[in-house]
């Protein structure tokens, strides 16, 4: 403490400073000792801590970038804005290559079927509010269809979300996610970033593969850490997909109910594709000449044309086949969920590696419990110490049926070659053999007949070489799924779809024309949903609701991206076009005309539609 008087003071000698200096930190008080008046004299400001700088401080988005990163995430697919942009970038700087599309649906379409051909988490990148509901379409989706796939949302401040304050876009996505996907998780901090981050890539690919949800919050994407902190945070999950053996037991019953069959058929679905073990389910059919029947999206993984195949009489093996082995399959509405047709006395052996999908729609008489490499390795072993007891004629009728049912099919086929204007076995009988004749271009397929058609005349010979809309069936996935395919495998890709799938997704055909991918998109234009003869019951002049354009040119949309076009309206063009597309390895689009009446109401399954009473002609 100092004292002095200031005879210059205005106050007058009587008014003393005392100086109170207590630390550089604080303030001096003059104090006036007649009236004790005070004043206060701010020190001299503090020195403020330097700013954060990059690279000695980081944000959550660089955290996130190093974390997916980290666990070997190299693709994502997404939609930028609010909060995510700069996140993308970083990403991008990190090497994750970034896949910008005109939808978050169709982004998420293609992280799913990124998942699905590569086993590995297709990772789907969206905003805030709308934009993570129309991803989480596609999470949904590829939770049912059990593909790994990871939604990454930026999410608003929670304070204000949660008081319901009108925040921007504030809309609680977790809570929306939870009751849909396989796992959700939010991130508030950048010190959990890592964790969660493998969390997700866990729940993603472990037991049944799915859909999982991400939501990272605007303040922890935003927040700052010190580098070195954050790069010890960062590790690699050791074992993320374990294996799950089957119990003895369990194979053993499956072993001895397969050889007591006297009419067996090996039924196999996508999980058998997805789970990548061709050679184990080849060896499957080839040692015990049992024949098989293969889901839409598990053909090629035994050659459509192998003489064991029971494509062709799917009715007659439902109806008399006495042990059905599911591989990977389901008995959900595309089995009939096990009834109809079925064989009442038929029994089940089921591969799954969920426990819950056991007895879900039939008894099943040999579950087994693993994951199918595991399982399959199994069975195969106490396949050599037992006997198969098929009858022999068993196989001798069912091949001797294929050839009837193919012949006819076959005639169809060639009866409708010259048909003008188009219909689809027309453009499907110039499709055919140029696919079958390039068996490594993957096949996309939607549609409504376009779907069912191609399904049925196109042979496949690859394994994961055909996508289409799966289990629930729904249209929308084209570009999406194109992109995805042609990303995740360097591979040539064609679409086949039909007009009114083409225009859930034809926007994003622009994204195919961005990257320059190997992609050649074929659209049946028969002018509708399902065709473009629609009547409008009113007659008030507006076009029936299944109505489109059978008039449009897709072939223009293409022109504005770039993209080498082709309006054919003959087989010839047809051949012409697609050969050249193909073999262009470039973006390209066919706009195949066809007749408006051709195509049928709901394609193959109009039988799930509700019965009208009235004359509804569609």
């Amino acid at each position: 403490m100092w004292w002095c008087d200031s005879p210059s003071n205005p106050r007058g000698p009587a008014f003393s400073l005392f100086w109170y200096k207590l630390s550089d930190k604080h303030t001096y008080k003059l104090s006036d000792k007649t009236n004790m008046a005070t004043a206060t004299i701010k020190a001299p400001a503090a020195t403020q801590p330097a700013a954060p700088k990059y690279p000695e401080q980081v944000t959550g988005m660089y955290i996130l970038a190093r974390a997916l990163k980290n666990i070997g995430i190299d693709t994502m697919y997404g939609l930028v804005g609010i909060p995510v942009t700069e996140f993308a970038y970083i990403a991008q700087e990190q090497n994750i290559r970034f896949v910008g599309f005109r939808h978050e649906q169709q982004a998420g379409m293609a992280a799913a079927t990124h998942g699905f051909l590569t086993k590995k988490p297709g990772v789907l990148l969206t905003v805030s509010s709308l934009g993570f509901m129309n991803g989480l379409t596609a999470t949904v989706n590829a939770t049912v269809n059990c593909y790994p796939m990871i939604q990454i949302s930026g999410s608003s401040e929670r304070a204000p979300i949660d008081l319901d304050q009108g925040a921007y876009e504030g809309l609680d996505q977790l809570s929306v996610a939870k009751g849909l996907v396989k796992a959700a998780y939010r991130v508030n901090r950048p010190e959990d970033i890592p964790l969660a981050v493998a969390r997700a890539y866990r729940a993603a690919v472990s037991g049944r593969p799915g859909g999982v949800y991400l939501d990272v919050t605007t303040p922890c994407l935003g927040a700052v850490m010190n580098r070195a902190d954050a790069e010890k945070l960062l590790f690699t999950p050791v074992d993320p997909e374990p294996k799950h053996i089957p119990s003895p037991e369990s194979v053993d019953r499956a072993v001895k109910l397969l050889a007591s069959a006297k009419k067996p058929v090996i039924l196999l679905g996508k999980g058998a594709a997805y789970a990548q073990v061709d050679e184990k389910i080849r060896k499957l059919v080839e040692s015990t000449g049992i024949p098989f029947l293969q889901m839409s999206m598990a053909k090629g993984l035994m050659p459509d044309k192998h003489p064991l195949s029971a494509m062709s009489c799917r009715s007659t093996v439902m109806s008399q086949a006495d042990v059905v082995m599911l591989v990977g399959a389901r008995l959900n509405w595309l089995l009939s969920r096990g009834h109809g047709k079925w064989n009442p006395d038929g029994r089940f052996i089921q591969l799954d590696i969920e426990p819950e999908e056991i007895d879900c729609n039939r008894p099943i008489a040999a579950p087994v419990i693993g994951d199918m490499d595991s399982s399959l390795s199994a069975i195969l072993s106490g396949l050599e110490s037992v006997k198969l007891s098929m009858d022999p004629a068993w196989i001798k009728a069912l091949q001797d049926e294929t050839k009837v049912k193919n012949a006819r099919f076959m005639a169809r086929m060639t009866g409708n070659a010259n048909a003008s204007p188009m219909n689809h076995w027309c453009a499907l009988n110039v499709i055919k053999p140029i696919l079958e004749a390039n068996p490594d271009v993957i096949l996309v397929n939607e549609g409504a007949n376009t779907l069912d058609d191609t399904r049925d005349a196109v042979d496949m010979t690859l394994p994961r070489h055909r996508v289409d809309c799966a289990t629930w069936a729904i249209m929308g996935m084209g570009m999406g799924s194109v992109v995805g395919a042609a990303v995740a495998t360097g591979k040539s890709v064609v679409a086949v779809e039909g007009d009114s799938a083409f225009g859930f997704s034809g926007m994003d055909f622009s994204t195919v024309c961005r990257f320059n991918l190997p992609c050649t998109v074929v659209i049946f234009n028969n002018g509708g949903i399902y065709n473009g003869v629609g009547v409008n019951m009113s007659g008030n002049g507006d076009p029936a609701p299944t109505t489109l354009d059978v008039n449009a040119r897709y072939d223009k949309l293409g022109e504005a991206f770039g993209a080498k076009t082709y309006y054919v309206t003959t087989p010839d063009e047809l051949k012409s076009a697609l050969t050249e597309a193909i073999a262009s390895k470039k973006p390209a689009l066919i706009d195949v005309q066809l007749a408006a009446d051709s195509g049928k109401e709901s394609g193959h399954i109009g039988y799930l539609n509700p019965a009208s009473l009235q004359n509804v002609i569609v």
